[in-house]
């Protein structure tokens, strides 16, 4: 499974509160952000294209700038599950779990060309290369049976998810009541920017989130 995969390589903890870290880098070298998006349920139809485009807009809202790169992951209940065990503690499948790669200049170390002196061999820049963002996983069928009591609406629950996990990404917590009230307000300006374009509809329903 390509979030797997990176998880097990890249990773060492995953949480979705991450007290007392400093906020990530957002600018990477030369290009544009990248988001890798990837289907490995069948259970619901989703429209990868449509969440890449929502996901690059609220990367681009939030500073992110140069070559970064993002990846949100679709996955059955059973390997929310899993993901859910190992990384956070809970034996239970759940909606989003947000993945951040906080240590990239220490986990990303070129290799020995790049490090040969010789008079055409450019000095090797760590900020050429990209920024690793990390990844957001997503369980549909969660949030289909939780959309009644959460958004509200399936297709906003989704948009919610999404959003949520990539503020998670970006350094963003809901550890503390402020910090619940800041991410909540980045949610909803971000959804209201470029989910619904308009205000947020009288049946959506922003279910506060707060982990003491």
């Amino acid at each position: 499974m390509l979030a797997s995969i990176r998880i097990q390589v890249g990773k060492s903890a995953m949480a979705e509160t991450r007290p007392g870290l400093s906020k990530p880098r957002r600018s990477g070298g030369d290009g544009n952000p990248e988001v890798f998006c990837a289907d490995e349920q069948v259970a619901i139809e989703v429209d990868l294209g449509r969440w890449q485009t929502l996901a690059l807009d609220v990367l681009e809202a939030e500073g992110v700038r140069g070559a970064a790169e993002l990846t949100v992951v679709f996955v059955d209940e059973g390997t929310m599950q899993q993901l859910n065990a190992q990384y956070m503690g809970n034996n239970y499948p759940t909606d989003v779990l947000a993945f951040p790669l906080d240590a990239v200049e220490a986990t990303r170390t070129p290799g020995p060309g790049a490090l040969t002196k010789g008079p055409d061999k450019n000095e090797f820049d760590i900020a050429d290369l990209p920024l690793l963002l990390g990844d957001v996983v997503i369980c549909p069928t969660v949030a289909v049976k939780q959309a009644p009591s959460h958004a509200g609406t399936e297709d906003d629950e989704m948009a919610l998810l999404l959003v949520h996990g990539i503020l998670h990404v970006l350094g963003n917590d809901h550890d503390t009541p402020d910090a619940a009230r800041s991410m909540q307000a980045l949610e909803l300006k971000h959804l209201e920017s470029f989910h619904w374009h308009a205000t947020a509809p009288t049946n959506f329903r922003h279910v506060p989130e707060v982990q003491q």
